[in-house]
């Protein structure tokens, strides 16, 4: 059986419908609901090398925080960036599953078959 761990947002549907595919595939599933349990420094970098992106590229760019928190200057370092979504984690793309050591966005859900 394959464990899986998924940042989870219940209010968002592709984070459902991905939640409902690891379900369907029969994952031992770790649900992380990530905006009461944010992820730390450390385990979004970790999650960066696993998916092979910046943390700018995992950012939700139409969040109001985004702008407000002036996240759009291309001159911020990645730990910069990281501890924004550290401190704000509604900026966090959704879902992320890590499985296998690997990492995929369900976005669409069929992504995370391919690290199933």
């Amino acid at each position: 059986m394959t464990q899986a761990t998924i940042y989870h947002n219940p209010r968002c549907s592709k984070s459902r419908e991905t939640l409902a595919l690891l379900e369907q595939q029969g994952c031992d599933i770790n649900v992380v609901e990530y905006l009461k349990n944010p992820p730390t420094a450390k385990e979004i970098s970790d999650i960066l090398t696993k998916l092979g992106l910046s943390a700018r590229e995992i950012m939700r760019t139409k969040e109001t925080e985004y702008q407000t928190l002036g996240l759009a200057d291309t001159s911020l370092t990645e730990t910069q960036l990281i501890e924004a979504m550290v401190n704000t984690p509604k900026l966090l793309e959704r879902p992320i599953v890590l499985a296998n050591q690997r990492a995929a966005i369900g976005r669409p859900p069929e992504n995370v078959l391919e690290i199933l």
